[in-house]
């Protein structure tokens, strides 16, 4: 689906899962545009990079989504075109800050002027600028979730925490691999000497390298954290299991000279007190006896 906001400057062309027909209506509608970056924008699986032609920047970006289903941060592909005087984005549709801008430039004239009789570069700057600052709240989510195991990782729940270190750790693998393949495309914009950006546009993309640099940092951090609380799960979890081990190694021992005492007057052997009236009182009593002094002594040496 094809959809236009015009400028006396610039002209926004926005394409949410863009078919063969748009990308040839596209090809009409720009034809300084090379064939082989046209083609780029029907594929899902580009790698993020950067493409310099003499009129226009042909740039692929990936920026993350979160899947409610799954519990996971996906990559949500953004192709850009930016040329004089128009910027083409091709998108899947789930990128809100990116549709939350179009919209906007749409429904408000304030907005449109604001962003769009400054040129492309400017919009395009806009655009990435907006990606880049949404990656604090998704990263804000995550701390969230982490201060949230962090207090629940000793509880006694322990599968369900181990099961939301997994999740967390799984989610900030994704959100790790998304940012760093950003990071070189943000600071070759930072150097790019492209007539279509402007000299003092480097200090403006020199802030949005500063983001994204610190939400790698940000990443980098939670992955190094959600590591060590693994660990820390783990700790716990072997100090159960031992604790469990032992009560049960405890029983064991136990009864094993319970178990030689029944066992032996089981025996069709004549044994002390078997003709007594009262042999299966004093024989128990012999047992509890046994039992009750191999307590005494595992209590006293601290091993119950």
């Amino acid at each position: 689906m094809i959809q236009t906001v015009t400028s006396q400057r610039v002209n926004w062309v926005d394409i949410v899962n863009a078919t063969p027909g748009d990308v040839d209506r596209l090809s009409k509608m720009f034809r300084d545009i090379h064939p082989l970056n046209l083609e780029d924008l029907l594929s899902l699986s580009e790698r993020p990079k950067i493409d310099e032609a003499d009129d226009y920047l042909f740039l692929v970006m990936h920026f993350p989504r979160w899947d409610p289903r799954q519990r996971l941060t996906r990559p949500s592909e953004l192709d850009i075109l930016v040329g004089r005087g128009y910027v083409i984005t091709v998108h899947d549709g789930t990128l809100k800050p990116l549709v939350n801008l179009f919209k906007a430039c749409q429904d408000s004239d304030v907005v449109r002027y604001k962003h769009l009789m400054k040129g492309a570069n400017h919009l395009f700057y806009v655009i990435i600028d907006q990606l880049v600052d949404y990656l604090l709240p998704i990263l804000s989510r995550v701390d969230a979730n982490i201060r949230e195991i962090e207090e629940n990782i000793f509880t006694d729940d322990a599968r369900r925490v181990i099961q939301d270190i997994t999740l967390v750790r799984r989610d900030i693998i994704a959100l790790r691999r998304i940012i760093r393949q950003q990071v070189p495309i943000i600071e070759r914009l930072e150097r790019l000497d492209h007539p279509i950006l402007t000299e003092e546009q480097e200090e403006y993309f020199g802030d949005i390298a500063d983001h994204i640099h610190r939400a790698r940092d940000i990443i980098d951090e939670d992955a190094e954290i959600i590591s060590s609380l693994a660990e820390t799960a783990d700790i716990l979890a072997t100090h159960r299991i031992n604790q469990v081990i032992r009560i049960l190694t405890v029983i064991s021992v136990i009864m094993l000279p319970l178990t030689l005492v029944s066992s032996v007057y089981g025996m069709n052997v004549k044994l002390p007190f078997d003709t007594h009236p009262n042999a299966f009182i004093i024989v128990v009593g012999a047992m509890l006896a046994i039992a009750l002094v191999m307590l005494f002594i595992f209590r006293r040496r601290n091993w119950l």
